[in-house]
């Protein structure tokens, strides 16, 4: 469901290169589609099933005038956001820490294709790894407003 590639995601060769770049870009996502298959499974696995996902005919009669994907869902695209977007070498364990801020400023249509910009926010070491916060902000293509902005709070290790 992801779409190809479109670049190569930037790289780098040790996870103490990230701690100079805090308050820069430090990766951008390749680009992914939201076709109604994508909704209905995730309404399938969360149990959300509002008309607005999951029933093309009366979401054509509501306020987006199609379906919209859950919030939740495209949240839930950050792991593969996060892996097409960046690389660093010598990562032997990545874990979810927790979210600090998370806003949906846009709905996401069927058929959007959506990418993740990283902007890295702090930086903390930790024994053997670092504690990354950064903000994501999941673009829409061709959209004004970003579908959702995150800060994501992630612990690697090397």
């Amino acid at each position: 469901m992801t779409d190809a590639p479109r670049h190569v995601p930037r790289r780098y060769a040790h996870l103490t290169e990230l701690q100079p770049l805090v308050g820069q870009e430090i990766g951008l996502s390749d680009w992914i589609a939201i076709d109604q298959a994508r909704i209905d499974l995730f309404a399938d696995a969360t149990d959300d099933h509002q008309w607005i996902h999951v029933d093309p005919a009366q979401a054509a009669r509501g306020p987006f005038g199609a379906t919209v994907a859950h919030g939740f869902l495209t949240l839930s695209l950050l792991p593969p956001f996060f892996a097409s977007g960046m690389q660093v070498d010598g990562i032997r364990m990545g874990i979810n820490y927790g979210l600090n801020r998370v806003r949906f400023p846009a709905p996401v249509r069927v058929g959007s294709r959506l990418r993740g910009r990283f902007k890295l926010l702090a930086y903390e070491p930790l024994e053997g790894g670092a504690q990354l916060t950064v903000e994501v902000t999941v673009e829409i293509e061709g959209g004004d407003k970003p579908a959702c902005v995150a800060e994501s709070v992630s612990r690697r290790y090397f």
